[in-house]
């Protein structure tokens, strides 16, 4: 089973940047569309994006799109979401998982991820 650590999380103004990233062990990581989700305090996980096993497609939540881009690398299995214009509501844990499903490439906002890492903060202040 794969195993997840993201890293990257920090405190930053609205407006800054932040990079995450996620690191998987295994082998099954290239054959598996990877996700980002986020958990603030008192609300459930949400999804943020998530890209295709290949990388050749992404989908994103409607409270992230044109900010946040995720992105991968197959050769050093990581994972990546990178976060402009953050703003105080995007405040919260943030967590990589895999989908349970092999080689999925569409309509990945539906797919069911699991594998969590222990997460990373971001904290976003006005």
């Amino acid at each position: 089973q794969v195993q997840l650590v993201e890293s990257g999380g920090g405190s930053v103004q609205a407006g800054g940047s932040l990079r995450l990233s996620c690191a998987a062990s295994g082998r099954t990581f290239s054959s598996h569309a990877m996700g980002w989700f986020r958990q603030a305090t008192g609300k459930e996980r949400e999804f943020v994006a998530a890209i295709a096993w290949s990388g050749g497609n992404t989908d994103y939540a409607d409270s992230v799109k044109g900010r946040f881009t995720i992105s991968r690398d197959n050769g050093k299995n990581l994972l990546y979401l990178q976060m402009n214009s953050l703003k105080p509501e995007d405040t919260a844990v943030y967590y990589c998982g895999q989908d349970k499903y092999w080689f999925g490439s569409t309509g990945l906002k539906s797919h069911d991820f699991g594998s969590w890492g222990q997460g990373t903060q971001v904290t976003v202040s006005s």
